[in-house]
């Protein structure tokens, strides 16, 4: 079985600057191991860093917030 491709977002996250506002849904779900039903709702209690709204139906995560999320876990991004 193959592995599941990486989004362009995620190949380079380690190149892209905190101040991007790049991440999907999809990208935070794969970084996360989580579904996107899982980072919506952990976003919506405050588990999560919230994305911002970019457009009428587009929500961005913030690279920075992310990568403190996963330093706060203990993971390395």
């Amino acid at each position: 079985m193959q592995p599941p491709s990486i989004p362009a977002a995620l190949a380079k996250l380690d190149s892209l600057p905190d101040s991007a506002l790049s991440l999907t849904v999809k990208d935070v779900a794969l970084i996360l191991g989580r579904s996107e039903s899982s980072v919506w709702r952990d976003a919506r209690l405050g588990k999560l860093p919230r994305g911002v709204k970019t457009g009428p139906a587009t929500t961005r995560w913030n690279v920075g917030a992310i990568r403190r999320h996963l330093a706060a876990l203990g993971v390395s991004a």
